[in-house]
């Protein structure tokens, strides 16, 4: 005999807000890390100033 079972049961979890929040918080702290290697990557530039012979 075959078992009907509803859906709300039938369900391997909640709704999946949890997993959401995470991805969007991981995606989120990629944003500020590529951000600060940008900063970071802007401040150790060497100076390119071209200086011609003296004299």
């Amino acid at each position: 005999m075959t078992k009907i079972i509803p859906e709300e049961k039938a369900r391997q979890g909640r709704r999946g807000v949890n997993v959401l929040k995470i991805l969007v918080a991981g995606l989120l702290l990629a944003f500020v890390a590529w951000g600060v290697a940008e900063i970071y990557g802007e401040v150790i530039k060497a100076p390119t100033t071209e200086q011609g012979p003296k004299g």
